[in-house]
């Protein structure tokens, strides 16, 4: 994504544009791996050295609330950042904690047609997704 993308992103979303926003947008889609706030932050220090830890933390639940990425807790509690905003799940490896996306538009249509039928009383279902875990055992796995 270019940089007048993620600006048009951020202006979209009612965000003003500042060089903190762009870099960690950027970082995050560029690294395209469920980075966590240290990966992301490591990664904007070569460009970016003055950008604080206090800011990276603001900056990515101000993206995370308009929707611009989306947060993704793994198994053990570590908060991971996805800008794939398509509907989608993860596998999740449980012994390297690795995430990868996995589209499924059949598996996407089971769960909304089983949560229809079910109507869980005095709630209203936002958003489905899976996090399916495992152990990628063949080095072909999505990557």
């Amino acid at each position: 994504m270019k940089n007048n993308e993620i600006r048009n992103k951020l202006i979209e979303k009612g965000l003003k544009v500042t060089p903190q926003r762009m870099a960690i947008l950027e970082a995050i889609i560029k690294l395209n791996n469920h980075p966590t706030a240290e990966n992301i932050i490591d990664y904007i220090r070569k460009n970016h050295p003055n950008i604080s830890t206090a800011t990276v933390y603001k900056v990515l639940d101000a993206l995370a609330e308009k929707g611009l990425i989306k947060k993704v807790k793994t198994e053990k509690d570590v908060m991971r950042y996805d800008a794939f905003l398509e509907k989608h799940h993860h596998l999740y490896a449980s012994d390297s904690d690795r995430i990868e996306d996995y589209l499924d538009d059949e598996l996407n249509e089971i769960l909304e047609k089983h949560f229809e039928k079910k109507c869980i009383p005095g709630f209203k279902i936002e958003d489905l997704k899976l996090q399916i875990i495992g152990k990628f055992t063949d080095k072909n796995a999505p990557k």
